[in-house]
C-alpha cells in the first residue's frame, strides 16, 4: 500500500518543474517590473530581450489564475505522460514544447514586424506605434508546454473521456485537442482574444505531435523495461 504524502506520489520531473514555476511566480510578485524584464519573453529587436528568456519566460505567469491553470494541467497531464515515457523523455518532450512554441511565437511576430516596417517606410505613424507595441509587449507562461502535453495526452490515451469545468462537457481526448487547436487557429489568424500568444499554443501542439509520433514510429516512445 502507498502511504506517501501528495507530493511523494507526484513524478519527479512534473513535480520539480511545478515547484519552479511556483518559486518564480512568488519572485514576481515581490518584484512584477523587475522580473518581467529579466524574464519574460520580449521579441528579439526590444531592448529587454535577453538570450535566455526563450526558457526562462516559461516559468513566468501572469496573474494566479493563469499559473492555477498551467500547473493543475502540468500535474494532470504531466504526471501521465511522465509516468509513461519516463523522466528523461518526459523532460525532452517538456521543453521541446516549448520552444516549438517559441518558435512559432516569434515566427508569427516576426512577420507582423515585417507588416509593420514596410507600412512605416510608406510614412505610416500608426504602424510605428505597432511596431514598438510589439517590441515591448512581454510574452509569459507554460502554456505552450502545456500544449504539447495536451496533444501528448491524447495521442496517448485518444479515448479517455475529459469532462471540463466549466462547461461541464464531457468528450474524449482526442476531440478536446482537436477543438482545442482549432479555436486557437480561429482565435490566432482572426485577432480574437488578443492578448494570449495563440500560435505560441499551437507550436507547442505541432512539436508534441511530431515527437510522439517520431518515438512511435522508432520503436521507442516506453521505456526499455516495458
Amino acid at each position: 500500500m502507498n502511504t506517501g504524502t501528495f507530493l511523494d506520489n507526484i513524478p519527479k520531473v512534473t513535480k520539480n518543474l511545478i515547484v519552479i514555476n511556483v518559486m518564480v511566480f512568488l519572485g514576481t510578485l515581490l518584484n512584477e517590473t523587475a522580473m518581467t524584464k529579466a524574464f519574460a519573453l520580449f521579441y528579439p529587436t526590444s531592448p529587454f530581450f535577453h538570450w535566455w528568456q526563450p526558457l526562462t519566460h516559461m516559468f513566468m505567469h501572469g496573474g494566479i489564475w493563469h499559473i492555477f491553470f498551467n500547473m493543475y494541467s502540468l500535474l494532470i497531464f504531466g504526471s501521465v505522460i511522465e509516468r509513461m515515457i519516463g523522466e528523461r523523455k518526459f523532460l525532452i518532450f517538456y521543453f521541446a514544447c516549448g520552444f516549438g512554441a517559441v518558435a512559432l511565437h516569434l515566427g508569427v511576430e516576426y512577420l507582423q514586424a515585417q507588416h509593420y516596417m514596410s507600412q512605416i517606410a510608406a510614412g505610416s505613424q500608426s504602424a510605428m506605434a505597432m511596431y514598438q507595441q510589439l517590441k515591448m509587449t512581454p510574452t509569459v507562461g507554460a502554456s505552450g508546454a502545456i500544449y504539447g502535453l495536451l496533444i501528448g495526452y491524447a495521442m496517448l490515451f485518444p479515448q479517455a473521456q475529459l469532462t471540463l469545468i466549466f462547461p461541464p462537457v464531457t468528450l474524449t481526448a482526442k476531440w478536446w485537442v482537436i477543438i482545442f487547436a482549432a479555436i486557437e487557429l480561429f482565435t490566432g489568424v482572426t485577432g480574437m482574444a488578443s492578448g494570449i500568444a495563440h500560435f505560441a499554443h499551437l507550436g507547442g501542439m505541432l512539436i508534441g505531435f511530431i515527437l510522439i509520433n517520431y518515438w512511435r514510429k522508432n520503436g521507442t516512445l516506453f521505456p526499455r523495461s516495458w
